[in-house]
């Protein structure tokens, strides 16, 4: 997206579009697989760690990005393709490979569960842990 584009989705998630935070969100949103705090701090070393998790936290809270724990020990991190995260059009598969650590997004939604009465089901996190195309040549 562009930068005019992602201002306003900040500004529709509650999130006031400072430099920083604008260019933690343009490095997410360039990049093509979910990415951990840590290669956040690589790629942007002008920013330091605590301003990186305190903005993957803002973020976090106004669903702005999806929090995506693919059994790495380490968090990683996405733009949010649809206005709000509990979009089910936005709640979708990862794939994570125990060779490489990269975790990819899968353009497959993540099934429907019928809950049992009374529950409310907040958010879904569905990755499948393999050796991806790369690691397995």
């Amino acid at each position: 997206m562009n930068e005019d584009q992602l201002i306003k989705k900040m500004q529709e998630h509650g999130v006031r579009p400072t430099a920083v935070r604008m260019m933690i969100g343009r490095f997410l949103d360039s990049a093509d697989h979910p990415m951990s705090a840590l290669e956040i701090e690589m790629a942007l070393d002008t920013v330091d760690r605590s301003t990186i998790t305190r903005t993957l936290a803002i973020f976090g809270e106004n669903s702005l990005i999806h929090v995506i724990e693919d059994g790495s020990g380490a968090s990683k991190y996405e733009i949010c393709a649809s206005d709000h995260n509990e979009e089910p059009s936005d709640m979708h598969l990862h794939f994570h490979c125990r060779k490489c650590g990269k975790t990819t997004c899968l353009p497959i939604p993540i099934p429907e569960i019928t809950l049992p009465p009374g529950f409310l089901a907040e958010s879904a996190n569905f990755t499948i842990t393999g050796v991806c195309e790369n690691c397995k040549k």
